[in-house]
This record gives structure tokens, C-alpha cells and sequence, in this order.
């Protein structure tokens, strides 16, 4: 018998037949993510149901040397997730450890289980007039496990932050199968180094999540949403600044949508009519939210005049109920399919200083296009954090054998223009392997030595999920 197969009749033991997924076609929706990017086939898959499961899975693990792929929902983008093409990762996947472990309305937190799909923990606050703020197109399948691996962000980042802003505390197991309990539901909490930050964003390559304590915020009693259009990105970046000063802090989401966007979102979803009568370059899909007395209504009506008066408002079109906000935000969520269905593109994941954007896109589109005359820039993403998706459709007429290779070439000459900005290549989706090359031409000496020194105390095996952020062998 050979090593794997003892490895494997021993996690049958632990975990059951309905723990441990090893027939290829039942493991196939297991290595691909939301791209349809896939990798490899892992020799096995574990689905442990409880925090002391996957505990004993990595420790059978760490004793037959067996590198591990902790993975969530499969939302991920830089195939961070994806078990390796050699066929000898085993697959954590947390999808059974869905629990809902507490909620304090009072302290405003919750307490879940890593494998929670992050709608459900949505819903479950609202049922006790709470809110998790987190709010992303893919909510409906991404887990909190994965939120916190990669730090997400999302749409309503310069409200509420990123993940790393909204966890309190957090149960990871480590490589070798021991258990790091920091489930401590403190808002205020300074006994030195705050070990639970390096878990966060380090896309499981440290330990494996298996809880967690969020942080809530009150329940919005009334909101309302505007999608404007505007004549350019400087006139965008204005009414942005214009906004923070006359919204403060209830202003939740400020989007850039470019005309393209708009048009791939009615083609991706037929429903959709045009929001306005005329078609305008850029669009602002914005959103004010707030508990209490306040007169939302009037607010962005104020700011709509007063956009108009500077000339940085052309047109809007103001949601005056839930549904109708809803049909706005659709814009937002169909113009990604659009993309997707437009067959293989650059996608990136890029961030600037929020005043440098127009002067950023107008160079980043300068270069790209000089490059490539043919291809298609579709720049979008979250104005109040800087975040773009400065994304890349390939020429139409361009074989697909020779596409891959021009958007690797594209993707370089925009991330020298990133250089220039000091930006940084990924603001939310994290670097996996499709991101690495870049991220480490870019790390000072001094910071490659500190990353593969906490990569070294955590994984001294190198067994946590090998070869991304750092190569296998760092």
C-alpha cells in the first residue's frame, strides 16, 4: 500500500465518506474558480466539519508531508484556490463549517464559522437590526474564510474599510495541525503584536481559518442611489471630493462606470434599458445610507444641483425606491458578465491615490493603446479607495493562441505606468500565483526577507498552500 493511499484510508476514517471527495468527477467543481480558470486535479479532497476535523486533517498532513490548498467559494481571481497542476495537493475545503456561532447585537458583533457564505451572514445580522458591511458581487457564494485570506474589499470600502477593518477576532489552525484560538470579541484590545493582521490577506498560506468574530455596524433604516453621467474622470475625481465634503460619512459606494460598461451590462442582461436619455462618457453609480432622521432625498438632490452648477454632472438618474435601486445597481454586477462573456481579457486589480486616477488613466490608455491599437480598455472600480479595474479585451480579430501573450505584454507596460504613480497591483484580489512574478520584482530585499521569514515561522514545510505569494521553494 502505497504512502498516498495510507494517507487517505486514514482521512476516510476521520472525516467519513461524505468528508473526503476522491472520484475526478465529483472533484471537478473543486479546481476552478469564477474565471473558469483551472489548474490541476489534487489527490484528494477534504470537507471537515468542524474546526477540530480540519485540525486533524493538517496534522495528517504535516506528518506525511502533504501540501495543503485551504479553499472557500471559489470567487477567488489570481488562482490563489486552485490545487496545483502536479496533482499533489489536497484540498481543504471549508464549505461544511457554515455555522453561525453567535451574535451580539449589543457588542455589534458576530461570531461564524470560516466556511459561512457571507449573504447568509448578512441575513443573519439584518434578523437582529445589524448590518455586516461587506458587500461584493460574488456575496452569494464567497465565504468569510476567503474574505479574510484575501482581505477583501468591495463596494463600500471607503465607509467601512476592508476586511482587515471589520474582524475582531480569529481561529486558525496552523500547518502542523495545532489551533490558535484569538476568538475574542474586544473592540479595543493593545497586548502587544496583533498576530491575528498576518492572517488576514495572507491567502492561506499561514494557517487555515475556521472562525471568526466581525464587527457589525447598526442597520441603515433608508438609503438611496444615483447613477450620473459625467463628461470625463477629472469630472468624476470633482464631484467625488464634492460628495465626501456633503455627505460625510454616509456616503457608502462611488463608483466609476465608463460608457462600455454600461453597454456590456445591457448586453450580458437584455432587460436592462439605457438609465438615461442620452449617453454620456463616464457614469457615477453612487449611494448615501444612513439610521435616522435624515433627509437622504434632499442631500443628493442638493448634490446633484450642485454638480450641475460646476459643470461635473450632466445627467442622473435618482432611485426613488428599493426596486429602482436595484435595477442601478444591476448595471454594476451584469457590465462583469458582459466582460466574462467576451471570452479571455486582462483583469487587474490596481490602486492609486484617488486624486492621481484621471492623470493615471489617460497614461495608463496612452501606453496600452500604442501598444495595441486594436484591443478595448474598460476602466472601472472604486473611486473612494482608488481602487480601478483597469481591464484589457484582446483584439477581436486576434487568434486565441496568441492572446494570453499579449495581455501578459500589456499588462507589464501598464503596471510600469502603476510604477510611476507608486500604486500597487493588487488593491483587493490578492497575488496567488497569477500575481506573483510582479509582486516580487517589486519587494525590496528587506521586505522579501521579513515575508519569507513569517512565511518560514508558520510553514516551516512549506506545506500551507505552496507556491503562492512566495514561490514553493522560497
Amino acid at each position: 500500500m502505497s504512502d498516498t493511499t495510507t494517507f487517505l484510508n486514514e482521512l476516510t476514517s476521520l472525516l467519513g465518506e461524505r468528508g473526503l471527495v476522491r472520484e475526478p468527477d465529483a472533484m471537478a467543481r473543486y479546481v476552478s474558480d469564477w474565471a473558469g480558470d483551472t489548474l490541476g486535479m489534487p489527490i484528494a479532497v477534504a470537507r471537515p466539519a468542524t474546526t477540530a476535523e480540519v485540525a486533524e486533517v493538517a496534522k495528517r498532513c504535516y506528518e506525511h508531508g502533504i501540501a495543503m490548498t485551504p479553499q472557500g467559494g471559489h470567487s477567488g481571481l489570481v488562482a490563489g484556490a486552485l490545487p496545483a497542476a502536479n496533482g499533489q495537493e489536497l484540498v481543504i475545503s471549508l464549505e461544511r463549517l457554515n455555522s453561525v456561532r453567535a451574535i451580539d447585537p449589543v457588542n455589534f458583533t458576530v461570531t461564524v464559522d470560516a466556511g459561512c457564505i457571507l449573504e447568509n451572514v448578512k441575513l443573519a445580522a439584518a434578523e437582529h437590526d445589524c448590518d455586516f458591511p461587506l458587500s461584493l458581487g460574488a456575496q452569494g457564494s464567497c465565504q468569510i474564510g476567503g474574505n479574510i485570506a484575501t482581505n477583501a474589499g468591495g463596494l463600500n470600502v471607503l465607509r467601512y474599510g476592508m476586511m482587515r477593518e471589520l474582524v475582531l477576532g480569529l481561529e486558525v489552525v496552523l500547518p502542523d495541525g495545532r489551533v490558535w484560538e484569538g476568538l475574542d470579541a474586544l473592540h479595543k484590545d493593545n497586548r502587544g503584536y496583533d498576530l491575528q493582521q498576518l492572517f488576514l490577506g495572507s491567502e492561506g498560506t499561514l494557517g487555515i481559518v475556521t472562525g471568526a468574530v466581525l464587527k457589525l455596524s447598526p442597520r441603515p433604516t433608508q438609503s438611496r442611489t444615483a447613477l450620473l453621467g459625467l463628461p470625463s474622470v477629472q469630472a468624476v475625481i470633482d464631484l467625488y471630493g464634492l460628495a465626501r465634503r456633503e455627505c460625510s460619512d454616509l456616503l457608502t459606494a462611488f463608483e466609476l462606470i465608463p460608457r462600455r460598461c454600461v453597454e456590456l451590462a445591457m448586453e450580458a442582461t437584455p432587460e436592462l434599458r439605457d438609465p438615461m436619455d442620452s449617453a454620456y462618457p463616464w457614469y457615477v453609480l453612487m449611494e448615501v445610507a444612513a439610521t435616522g432622521p435624515v433627509d437622504l432625498g434632499s442631500m443628493l438632490e442638493q448634490l446633484l444641483e450642485n454638480g450641475m452648477e460646476r459643470e461635473l454632472v450632466l445627467d442622473g438618474a435618482l432611485a426613488s425606491s428599493d426596486t429602482q435601486s436595484a435595477q442601478l445597481w444591476q448595471f454594476r454586477e451584469s457590465m462583469l458578465e458582459g466582460q466574462r462573456q467576451r471570452g479571455e481579457h486582462l483583469r487587474t486589480d490596481i490602486s492609486v491615490p484617488i486624486s492621481t486616477i484621471p492623470d493615471f488613466v489617460t497614461q495608463a490608455s496612452e501606453v496600452v493603446m500604442a501598444a495595441s491599437p486594436e484591443c478595448e480598455i474598460i476602466a472601472y472600480g472604486h473611486v473612494g479607495d482608488g481602487n480601478l479595474h483597469f481591464n484589457i479585451l484582446p483584439p477581436t480579430a486576434m487568434a486565441d493562441s496568441d492572446k494570453k501573450a499579449h495581455l501578459h505584454d500589456l499588462e507589464a507596460r501598464l503596471f510600469e505606468v502603476l510604477d510611476d504613480f507608486h500604486g500597487s497591483i493588487s488593491a483587493e484580489h490578492g497575488i496567488g500565483r497569477t500575481k506573483q512574478a510582479p509582486y516580487l520584482a517589486r519587494l525590496s530585499p528587506i521586505e522579501r526577507e521579513l515575508v519569507s521569514g513569517v512565511k518560514a515561522l508558520f510553514d516551516p514545510k512549506g506545506l500551507m498552500n505552496p507556491g503562492r505569494i512566495l514561490p514553493a521553494d522560497d
